[in-house]
């Protein structure tokens, strides 16, 4: 079994993912949903294999480790972020298939405000949502946008690397944890030592990165990160409680002051046609957000970003209402990806029925 034919085959179907289990059909995951092509069962040995093909020396490593996650380009042009890893004592793949070349900022559906963040000069700004919801590719859309328009210095720190810069008026360096760096920790301790202007820590993992960001942001870097949260409060609780009670206060004031914004982002299917089509909430720090978060109070942050449309705030739930209104998604999917579906099924004028638009 080819993992090369494997990986072609997704890119030609349009899969976002690929997962490779023994005992079963290589599958592929297309619009979200996971599809069998063939019913070719997988052996034990095939998997051992592809194992073995995709890390080399390093393969006997899994076996100690149980898992290695990297990336890798294959028929000159297809990159992939690859997960290997060890279940019931059998290896498993999920390979993920990355964008050809780095999108447009342009083209991502993304609201207006978004744009603006790349023209910052200091500060935070968090990209959210779950494993798939499109943060890696975001992320690289905002730092391409910055290369093409800013003579700067830009430093990635990824776990692995995903997309590939190529320098245009910045200059780019790409730091993969485990081949250019030890680790997170070593890695974060000598960034700020490496004279950049802009900054892009993969994921907000733990105190370390939490607080070489914020250090970072107060000392006038423009820092990028990602988070595994659904919305701006969520996103802003969940760093707050990797901390030690005595330190709360301390960090919301922290953020308060350099917290930029915050995207938390899902992809759902498109109501008449194939594909996804990608809905997100947007907060940009007001004066009153800082408020609620140096006070604690981010129970009532969506509130305030509902009351500041004007300046390009809007929650998700707001969001999945206008793409209703716009025919992109059914009725049906807004509501059961909101945060308050009684809200969202009112605003589309649905009453307490359930079914399609």
């Amino acid at each position: 079994m080819n993992v090369i034919e494997i990986v072609k085959k997704g890119k030609e179907l349009g899969a976002s993912d690929i997962h490779i289990v023994a005992g079963l059909p290589v599958r592929y995951r297309i619009d979200g949903l996971q599809e069998s092509i063939d019913e070719i069962v997988v052996s034990e040995s095939d998997c051992e294999d592809i194992g073995r093909e995709l890390l080399g020396e390093a393969y006997e490593n899994i076996a100690e480790i149980g898992e290695a996650d990297f990336a890798k380009t294959f028929d000159g042009n297809i990159r992939c972020r690859i997960n290997l890893f060890r279940q019931q004592g059998k290896l498993s793949a999920a390979i993920r298939i990355l964008a050809d070349k780095i999108p447009d900022l342009d083209d991502l559906g993304l609201p207006e405000v978004v744009k603006k963040f790349p023209e910052q000069r200091k500060g935070i700004v968090l990209i959210t949502g779950e494993t798939g919801s499109g943060k890696s590719t975001t992320l690289a859309a905002l730092l391409d946008s910055i290369n093409k328009n800013r003579k700067c210095h830009i430093i990635t720190l990824e776990d692995p690397i995903e997309y590939i810069y190529e320098p245009k008026l910045a200059t780019i360096n790409q730091r993969e944890i485990g081949k250019d760096t030890e680790s997170y920790a070593s890695g974060l301790k000598a960034i700020l030592r490496e004279d950049p202007d802009i900054i892009l820590i993969g994921e907000m993992r733990d105190a370390v990165a939490i607080e070489t960001a914020l250090t970072a942001a107060e000392t006038g870097h423009l820092v990028f990160s990602t988070l595994h949260t659904n919305s701006a409060s969520d996103s802003i609780d969940r760093i707050v409680s990797v901390f030690p009670a005595e330190k709360h206060s301390q960090i919301r004031n922290q953020l308060s002051m350099t917290l930029l914004g915050i995207v938390s982002q899902q992809l759902l299917p498109k109501k008449n046609d194939k594909g996804r089509v990608l809905a997100c909430e947007v907060m940009t720090v007001t004066s009153a957000i800082k408020a609620l978060i140096r006070d604690g109070k981010t129970a009532q942050i969506a509130n305030s970003m509902a009351t500041s449309l004007a300046l390009g705030n809007i929650t998700m739930d707001m969001n999945l209402i206008k793409m209703v209104k716009e025919n992109k998604i059914s009725v049906d999917e807004a509501i059961k990806t909101s945060n308050d579906g009684e809200f969202v099924r009112k605003s589309v004028g649905f009453g307490s029925r359930m079914g399609n638009l």
